[in-house]
């Protein structure tokens, strides 16, 4: 199997972007913000970074918002990519601000729009081939746009219908790391049961659950390295004894039993491939 070159940057949504009046999301904005992490993994402050909100349903208010943060940040070469059909990821001007970029930053909303519009397109082409053969090169999504990196994408499902058969909804994702499932607004939405129910369903794939203002680093599509002020929850259906999934219809409660779950936070590291966690010294330096 080629080993991945790129990196990936899924985001549990809501990361601070220097905005907050509150002094909690604005004293470490600069040195140790999740889009400072996004800017240096790109290249630093002259890299190429472009912004798709396609997911959004405000998509100029929101590019506008990321446009001011990263300027905040230095960046000076920060661009917009409005896509709103298939169309629009056919065009020329599309296509060569991809083939230029060296970091692309999917906005949240609803994941499905992404799929939709991007897609099976030659952007979506474009970005998969990047991905996979050009190191240094960054795909960073929050929220929406970090469900929509991987192949079994969750798109939707009530947390209060959860843990019920069919309560989540499952669409075909980019398919930029199908290793994983991911889901965000973890914590504060109560998406315990929406991940364990994409991990019964697909056992082999690890679920990832991030809460916001948080996010991993993945490398060469296996290493996991946590950022961010809150926790990301890691899901590992392979030491199940029992899961009843496949025998229930819809509608019913399910059933699961030794499910492995890990909680990690700011700096911990996980090794996909391995299933291994790697957790640092407690007094080492805060990224």
């Amino acid at each position: 199997m080629q080993k991945v070159k790129g990196t990936l940057i899924p985001i549990g949504g809501n990361e601070d972007k220097g905005f907050e009046t509150d002094e909690k999301h604005t004293l470490e904005f600069i040195e140790e913000g999740i889009l400072f992490h996004v800017v240096k993994e790109a290249g630093g402050i002259d890299a190429k970074i472009v912004v798709i909100p396609t997911a959004s349903s405000i998509p100029v208010e929101v590019g506008e918002n990321y446009l001011e943060a990263f300027t905040t940040l230095g960046c000076k070469n920060v661009h917009i990519l409005d896509i709103r059909s298939k169309k629009d990821s056919e065009k020329t001007t599309s296509i060569e601000l991809i083939k230029s970029a060296n970091c692309i930053m999917f906005s949240g909303g609803d994941q499905s729009k992404i799929t939709k519009r991007i897609g099976g397109t030659t952007i979506h082409k474009i970005l998969l081939d990047r991905y996979k053969n050009e190191e240094g090169f960054v795909i960073a999504g929050t929220s929406a746009g970090a469900m929509a990196m991987t192949n079994e994408m969750i798109a939707g499902g009530s947390p209060r219908d959860a843990f019920i058969k069919g309560a989540v909804t499952m669409y075909h994702g980019l398919g930029l790391i199908p290793e994983l499932m991911i889901d965000t607004h973890f914590i504060k939405r109560g998406r315990f049961g929406r991940v364990s129910e994409a991990v019964a369903a697909f056992p082999n794939l690890l679920g990832i659950g991030l809460a916001e203002d948080t996010g991993m680093i993945i490398k060469n599509g296996n290493d996991c390295t946590v950022i961010g002020s809150g926790m990301a929850i890691i899901f590992d259906g392979s030491t199940l004894t029992h899961n009843n999934e496949k025998l229930l219809e819809k509608g019913t409660p399910m059933t699961m039993a030794n499910m492995t779950v890990h909680v990690l936070s700011n700096s911990d590291m996980y090794d996909i491939k391995n299933r291994k966690v790697t957790v640092l010294a407690i007094d080492a330096p805060f990224i």
